[in-house]
């Protein structure tokens, strides 16, 4: 009998206690050992619709809601008596006529609007909106997975109702429904469709008819009501759409690994979209973008387990530009191979540039690496009054860590002939020549007392795997790719040596805050060809995903001209609008901010699943102005990013980068504090005034995209310049709102 868990289970068992998820896992366990055992206490659920639905006993008070038949048994739903009962009372599950997949249907009689009628003066009446769906041909709902009983229904939607329907969808129709709304074309799964069946005489279009005559005929079974059904087999629970919804579970190892989070969905169930990223085979280096939200570290994740179970004997690395996200990756990694040593033991997690120094070690001794206080230093003092007058500290600092050492030149004539890309002021040879007196007599300095850079750290190690051709891992998996640096990426190319699938990379470039933009081709990583978007958020609601849009341009090109279209973005739940406001003073703000979080808690939100993130360390003492004004025990988190339940985060924009919380209030979005007014000033030589602009956009959205649910975004009057951009009304990505 094949025992399976639906994403419904897992969701209701996140909501328990402790102490009721436990009871409920210990019966899942028997379940899945002995579901015959009579000890088990089934009773079939008379006001269903399924007649497969029955209730198991967990305690006097909670039921287990499971689908059964003679092949198969289904865990769906978990809950207190009633409201188990009631959960089953609205749903059935079926094999779609078309796509073939087995879905959760929610009985479209049971969320009917109730109207009461009230009497009012007549106003002259508005045009009735217009249907959103209304020349859609009845198969193309079909064929994006719309249960036929919903499909009248969809067609009268509109733009103040679809969002409100899409919740009673399965996932594969609310999205196919929304990327309709936003002017995109679904991209259905790569797998043959099912046999329309006894729908296929309605309305159905010419395409939607020769896909059906090419597709193979599913099984069909017919009820006592004369009525045609399909057959909910194996080969329903396949189909890719319903992998995102049910999972087979083959051991208790397995059963136990995804009991464990339950919240943490990503471990069980995965996108149709990410599947296919994760599992593909490419020739060369790869790369997946998206906008917050999407998914791209999940499937970093999946991807490095998924490159380790293939081959057996392969060492995986995944990796990061920092070590707060590491850690935050080693944290997740255990969701996913928490009892699976042997895969533990071969994939390795560590940050670029932990793993840098631990190899150079292996190969040369522990490397002596300046600081970037020494090299300051020296530079100051290489500096003569002249050449300072003339160019300024930040710049020559910024010159020397973004070209010379980034890309390690070594002589005057390298450095007169080098592209700057991302340094927009032009200097002529004779200024290049000025540069370069001050740059050789630090890299003298730095030879001299037996100094060496990251960045020459990477490049030695570079030489070494390509002079050697010994690879010391065999897959490369890389988060948060858009803020590697120059250095960092001509080891990993190294590291790859061109094989096939040994270089994938993960990213949004819409999220760069750390790294000037350059080019990938020119160091031998060409990912043009094998670059994909994904297009579904699963962390934001629409409300603020929308907002936040409003920050970025619909479309980012990286320095090779590989272009990231943001438009066509869905976000897959509702939610509140977020609020933008400012105030007259910092102590109105902390108290208005300090009401939000207390409201919040009313609502049962969790103090752990709230956050107060500032631009700058100086604004922290804001946020934990507004945390005392409801009296709320809170943590500043560092690099560590150490979480604890019963306490609000509060820390800076830049550590919120792989965070997520129900709620987040971003604080203290002032005129002079976002873009930050030191980053103006010592760009005021206009070398990289407008990248300073674009990441400082970029930080803001990281904060406001942190957010799952509600999301508050405050400062002093007259505030950033960036907060007009985020209130609704504003030029931005067209989107249902």
């Amino acid at each position: 009998m094949n025992f399976r868990i639906a994403d419904t289970f897992t969701d209701s068992l996140a909501a328990l206690t402790a102490v009721q998820q436990t009871a409920v896992k210990t019966t899942a366990f028997d379940l899945q050992l002995d579901p015959s055992n009579p000890g088990m206490q089934y009773h079939r659920l008379d006001r269903s619709r399924d007649p497969n639905f029955w209730s198991v006993r967990v305690n006097r008070d909670m039921r287990i809601i499971v689908h059964r038949t003679k092949e198969s048994l289904l865990l769906c739903y978990v809950g207190h008596h009633e409201e188990a009962y009631g959960w089953a009372a609205r749903r059935k599950i079926e094999r779609h006529p078309t796509t073939g997949a087995a879905q959760l249907v929610e009985v479209r009689e049971t969320v009917q609007e109730v109207v009461v009628p009230t009497y009012v003066y007549a106003e002259p009446e508005a045009p009735a909106p217009r249907p959103l769906f209304a020349d859609v041909p009845y198969g193309d709902f079909l064929r994006y997975g719309v249960p036929p009983e919903w499909i009248d229904q969809v067609r009268e939607a509109t733009e103040s109702t679809l969002l409100d329907m899409t919740e009673h969808l399965p996932g594969e129709a609310a999205e196919a429904l929304l990327q309709l709304a936003t002017g995109e074309t679904p991209r259905l799964p790569a797998v043959a469709l099912a046999e329309a069946g006894p729908f296929a005489a309605r309305e159905v279009s010419p395409r939607a008819t020769a896909d059906s005559v090419r597709s193979s005929s599913a099984p069909r079974v017919r009820a006592s009501s004369g009525t045609v059904r399909t057959q909910l087999d194996a080969k329903a629970f396949e189909h890719p759409d319903a992998q995102r919804r049910f999972r087979t579970i083959e051991s208790v190892e397995e059963l136990e690994r995804a009991l464990e989070f339950p919240w943490e969905r990503w471990t069980v169930f995965l996108h149709p979209s990410q599947r296919e990223l994760v599992e593909r085979s490419y020739s060369g280096p790869a790369r997946v973008s998206g906008s917050a939200g999407t998914g791209k570290t999940i499937v970093a994740l999946h991807r490095a387990v998924w490159l380790a179970r293939s081959n057996p004997d392969a060492r995986v690395l995944l990796t990061t530009f920092s070590d707060t996200l590491a850690n935050a990756l080693r944290f997740r990694l255990r969701y996913l191979i928490g009892n699976e040593p042997r895969i533990a033991e071969r994939l390795e997690v560590h940050a670029m540039g932990a793993i840098g120094r631990r190899l150079y070690a292996s190969n040369f001794g522990a490397p002596n690496l300046a600081t970037s206080d020494q090299i300051r230093a020296f530079l100051r003092e290489a500096v003569s009054d002249d050449a300072g007058r003339k160019f300024g500290e930040h710049f020559v600092w910024t010159e020397w860590s973004s070209v010379v050492d980034a890309w390690q030149l070594e002589s005057w004539e390298e450095y007169r002939d080098v592209k700057r890309l991302g340094r927009r002021t032009r200097l002529p040879e004779n200024q290049r020549a000025t540069l370069w007196s001050i740059f050789e007599k630090v890299r003298t300095r730095l030879a001299s007392e037996g100094l060496i850079t990251e960045a020459g750290m990477f490049r030695r190690l570079a030489t070494k795997v390509g002079e050697s051709g010994r690879y010391p891992y065999d897959f490369i998996v890389v988060d948060e790719a858009q803020d590697i640096s120059v250095p960092e990426l001509r080891f990993l190319a190294a590291l790859g040596g061109g094989r096939p699938n040994s270089l994938f990379f993960a990213g949004d470039l819409g999220q760069r805050i750390f790294q000037q933009p350059f080019s990938w081709s020119s160091l031998g990583v060409e990912i043009r060809g094998r670059s994909t978007g994904l297009r579904v958020n699963y962390r934001t609601s629409h409300q603020i995903r929308s907002q936040a849009d409003r920050l970025l341009a619909p479309e980012i090109a990286d320095v090779d001209g590989i272009v990231e279209d943001r438009r066509g973005t869905i976000s897959v739940f509702n939610g509140p609008p977020p609020l933008v406001q400012t105030f007259q003073s910092e102590e109105d703000e902390s108290a208005a901010v300090g009401a939000w979080i207390s409201k919040r808690l009313e609502d049962g939100y969790e103090p752990h699943e709230i956050a107060v993130f500032v631009r700058s360390p100086a604004q922290i003492p804001r946020a934990e102005s507004a945390a005392r004004e409801v009296g709320a025990t809170y943590r500043i988190l560092d690099e560590a990013m150490d979480t604890h339940r019963g306490e609000l985060s509060v820390t800076t924009m830049h550590l919120a980068k792989g965070l997520e919380f129900r709620a987040v209030a971003v604080m203290a979005c002032d005129e002079d504090v976002i873009p930050l007014q030191e980053r103006i000033e010592s760009a005021a030589d206009g070398s990289d005034l407008e990248d300073v602009y674009a990441t400082e956009r970029h930080l803001l959205y990281v904060a406001c995209t942190r957010a799952r649910d509600s999301l508050f975004v405050s400062g002093v009057e007259p505030g950033s310049e960036f907060l007009e951009d985020m209130r609704p009304g504003s030029p931005g990505q067209l989107s249902i709102q």
